[in-house]
């Protein structure tokens, strides 16, 4: 039976987990959050029944396929829902787990099913639980964060399913697969997509929303989101060359809004973008090598960036605070747990040797000058080398080691209370770090889950010499020029504030046109001359009294009564008169 199948569906059973979740007695939740995940991700890999598929209004959904993308994409989505509700346990309300289970039920739904109208179901799910994780955050601005996001989100799927809907009735397959390029349906599901990963112009959505959110939330938020989108791009949009300069733009994007950002959980959320659009160039140039890169480079990005943000979280925990000037300076006494952590985390966001993202990124570099994008893998190269300025060594400077800015940062520094995590949140933290580690030493273990069969050997001595030579210059640079590159208290304009300002500028033409146009139509029907057309219209209009219809013998009577009455004066009014004229005449 479909009831029955639809449990063996990690996607399907994480949503139906997730909604009475909040709902559940701590113990019990407790239990299910540490158990519940490993057990799907083991489900996954052994499962062997098949594809499971309905007919819904005589569409075949396809509800489970495990394609070796999928099944990759799906399997970190799952640690991630683990490790991050391990580091949630702590202090996250049992809405926000709700709702993450929810969210990352969408993500791996979305990962293992082969039709269009599945995923876009899964795309809304995914919309409406990942904001009220926002909402959860309880910041000052949460509200109206999630409220923008919401929007985005929305929108995106709104062209989403318009595109879809032009599929369908263009008879075209709606099995989820490579598009053909061209038409409405192409551009329409692409521009959903892309809304999701983050893309020009509406790249700030990552930056204003995801720092809104608790110190677990933007753990989880991190890693689903604009990953899906990958995963969907790479499913259908492979080789779509118009994803090159857009995944250019978002990878200088990043870099230069993290060099004028002085939060740091905002550093690492402009972070996001920039790797994703280094995952959407190697997306776009689509040859097997660059597919294989984006996908285990979007696999290291997941692992590393939430340990950056389980250790920004820690932070924010005990400091009630992410931004740079009130840190302080002497966390990593404090903290060497959590400090030895984020280390972990910036090597690999950089690139270290032996670490996830040198194996990762070798392979897009590596793709992208096989495929001869000279010029793309320079750029690339370059972007990846100023990672240092941003989530690799600015981050950890800012957070960790910077000097104190204020004698308030000094006596936050020195409270009791900041400390490394405890229990399952720092299992979850180190979990996360050591993956990051295991990956760099063992690259091999990613290379044989990648869908494209190929051999990459990492660690060439040309290629380690290559990659210490970047980072050795790139980092010289930032320790020259890091009391520059010191965070003042400024606000950053981001592109969002033109689409702002175009909006709140249409609003106040279109309400403060509608208002005179209220103004003039109350003064024109109070008018004298407005009420008397109203009379006529009332005494002759097509229902007046006047221009009804009247039955014969009615206006008889009326004729008759009229005529009595005209006589009756005629006769009531000769005899005086003809007194008066006789005395006129002298008789």
């Amino acid at each position: 039976m479909l009831s029955t199948k639809l449990l063996y569906i990690p996607g399907v059973v994480l949503i139906l987990t997730g909604i009475p979740l909040a709902f559940f007695p701590a113990w019990l939740r407790r239990s299910i959050i540490i158990t519940l995940p490993p057990l799907l991700l083991l489900h996954m890999w052994t499962f062997s029944g098949g594809d499971i598929h309905v007919t819904w209004l005589g569409y075949k959904l396809t509800l489970l396929h495990l394609s070796s993308t999928g099944l990759l994409f799906a399997s970190v989505f799952m640690f991630a829902l683990w490790a991050g509700s391990l580091f949630a346990l702590q202090d996250a309300s049992p809405l926000e787990l709700g709702s993450a289970f929810i969210y990352a039920g969408g993500a791996i739904g979305i990962c293992l099913c082969a039709d269009w109208i599945t995923l876009f179901c899964y795309w809304e799910l995914m919309a409406l639980s990942s904001t009220l994780i926002v909402w959860c955050g309880k910041q000052q601005d949460s509200w109206r964060a999630g409220l923008r996001y919401l929007l985005i989100h929305l929108a995106g799927g709104v062209a989403l399913l318009a595109g879809i809907g032009a599929l369908a009735a263009a008879g075209g397959s709606l099995e989820l697969g490579r598009l053909a390029p061209g038409g409405y349906a192409y551009w329409l599901i692409l521009a959903g997509i892309l809304l999701n990963a983050g893309a020009p112009p509406f790249s700030f959505w990552v930056a204003d929303a995801y720092p809104q959110a608790s110190p677990s939330g933007m753990v989880f938020l991190s890693a689903f989101t604009t990953k899906t989108a990958v995963f969907v791009l790479i499913t259908a949009f492979a080789g779509a060359n118009v994803l090159i300069p857009i995944g250019i733009y978002m990878a200088i994007y990043g870099i230069i809004y993290a060099l004028l950002e002085q939060d740091i959980r905002r550093i690492l959320a402009y972070s996001i973008v920039n790797q994703v659009g280094f995952m959407l160039v190697a997306v776009g140039v689509g040859t097997p090598d660059t597919l294989n890169g984006a996908q285990a480079h979007a696999v290291a990005h997941i692992l590393y960036k939430m340990v950056l943000l389980m250790g920004a979280g820690v932070i924010m925990r005990s400091l009630g605070t992410t931004k740079a000037r009130e840190l302080g300076g002497a966390l990593w006494h404090k903290m060497p747990w959590t400090t030895a952590c984020i280390l972990v985390g910036a090597a690999a966001s950089m690139g270290v040797p032996f670490t996830s993202s040198f194996v990762t990124k070798s392979v897009v570099l590596s793709g992208l000058a096989d495929a001869g994008m000279g010029f793309v893998w320079v750029l690339m190269l370059v972007c990846s080398a100023t990672v240092v300025f941003n989530a690799g060594g600015r981050f950890p400077w800012l957070a960790l080691f910077a000097p104190t800015a204020t004698s308030a940062a000094t006596s936050k520094v020195d409270a009791p209370k900041v400390t490394d995590p405890k229990g399952l949140a720092l299992f979850a933290m180190l979990a996360g770090a050591l993956l990051c580690l295991v990956i760099g030493w063992f690259p091999q273990s990613l290379y044989s889950a990648l869908p494209h069969t190929a051999i990459y050997q990492p660690y060439t001595f040309g290629h380690i010499l290559e990659q210490v030579q970047i980072l050795a210059v790139a980092g010289a640079l930032f320790w020259l020029t890091r009391r520059v590159l010191y965070p003042s208290a400024s606000i950053t304009l981001d592109t969002d504030w033109f689409l702002r300002v175009a909006v709140l500028r249409t609003w106040q033409w279109f309400s403060s046109g509608l208002a005179t146009s209220y103004a003039k139509s109350i003064e024109l029907l109070t008018s004298s001359q407005m009420r008397s057309y109203m009379l006529i219209f009332i005494l002759h209009g097509p229902r007046g009294i006047l221009a009804r219809s009247w039955y014969t013998g009615s206006i008889a009577l009326w004729v008759a009564v009229m005529l009595a009455s005209y006589i009756i004066l005629y006769n009531l009014n000769a005899i005086p008169g003809l007194n008066v004229l006789q005395q006129l005449l002298g008789r």
